[in-house]
C-alpha cells in the first residue's frame, strides 16, 4: 500500500505544481495588445537606463523606472535598456516586450 501511496502523492504534487505555475501566467488580450501598441506610439518615452539588468519576460523592472499608465488597461509601460516593455505595476515584472 505504501508503494503505491507515494508515485500517487508525489504526482499530485506536481500536478498541482503545474496549476500553481499557470496561474501565474499573464495574457494580454490582442484588443490590449492593440491600445498598448497606438498608445505607446503616439506617446514616446525616453529610455531608462538600468545596468545589468537583463531584459525580458519576467525580469522585474526596478523601483527607480518610473512607469507609465496606459488607459483602459491594468499593465503600464516604460522603455528600458531601449526596449518598450509591458509591465505588471503590482509585482514589477515584465510581462510583454512591445515591438
Amino acid at each position: 500500500m505504501k508503494t503505491t501511496l507515494i508515485p500517487a502523492i508525489a504526482g499530485f504534487a506536481l500536478m498541482a505544481g503545474i496549476g500553481i505555475a499557470a496561474a501565474d501566467e499573464v495574457i494580454v488580450t490582442p484588443e490590449q495588445q492593440t491600445v498598448v501598441k497606438e498608445y505607446v506610439h503616439k506617446h514616446k518615452l525616453a529610455s531608462v537606463n538600468v545596468l545589468g539588468l537583463e531584459l525580458g519576460v519576467g525580469s522585474t523592472v526596478p523601483d527607480t523606472v518610473e512607469l507609465q499608465q496606459v488607459p483602459d488597461v491594468k499593465y503600464r509601460y516604460a522603455v528600458v535598456n531601449d526596449h518598450t516593455v509591458l509591465i505588471d505595476p503590482g509585482t514589477r515584472k515584465v510581462i510583454q516586450v512591445i515591438e
